[in-house]
């Protein structure tokens, strides 16, 4: 029997497709996988991860027994870090229960700004009727069908947010 092919192949989570990719970089910071960064709000909580990043998994030195595990150290917003302090042990919960393994043992904040994270985009709205009249009547003198459809596409889709950013 096959198995059902979803209807958008190329349609995957980002996250699937940035990981294989940026875990060397992460390995340097103590990060065997990108996970804990990828995933800091679902392991956290938008309410947590809103106040505070992950910064580096520090690994003790190779001196000492293999099973001693590592510390996370996290950047936190200076007026949220006693609450994180106060939250710690189950945020090592949480971060241990999404690796599959007790690698967290202690939670080492750092205070400071976040670095920035680019906000929600907006969805943009569909033209409106008039505005497609509008763009089809610009280049209407093309005698290319697919570049004057194309170009119509692009000239609704122009209009349509200067209209939305004129306020009107």
């Amino acid at each position: 029997m096959r198995a059902k092919r979803s209807k958008d192949p190329w349609s995957r989570p980002i996250a699937d497709l940035v990981g294989p990719i940026i875990d060397p970089a992460l390995a340097r910071r103590g990060f065997g996988k990108s996970d804990v960064i990828l995933y800091w709000e679902e392991i956290v909580g938008a309410r947590i991860a809103a106040m505070s990043q992950p910064i580096k998994l520090q690994w003790p030195p190779r001196g000492r027994a293999a099973a001693t595990p590592a510390t996370l150290i996290v950047r936190v917003e200076t007026g949220f870090a006693l609450e994180l302090q106060h939250l710690a042990g189950i945020v090592v919960e949480r971060v241990n229960a999404h690796l599959g393994w007790r690698c967290v043992y202690r939670l080492l904040l750092k205070q400071g700004p976040l670095e920035p994270r680019p906000g929600p985009r907006r969805r943009s709205e569909p033209p409106t009727p008039e505005i497609v009249k509008a763009a089809a009547a610009a280049t209407g003198d093309i005698a290319d069908e697919a570049l004057r459809d194309a170009l119509t596409r692009l000239g609704a889709c122009v209009l349509t947010r200067s209209q939305r950013e004129d306020g009107g």
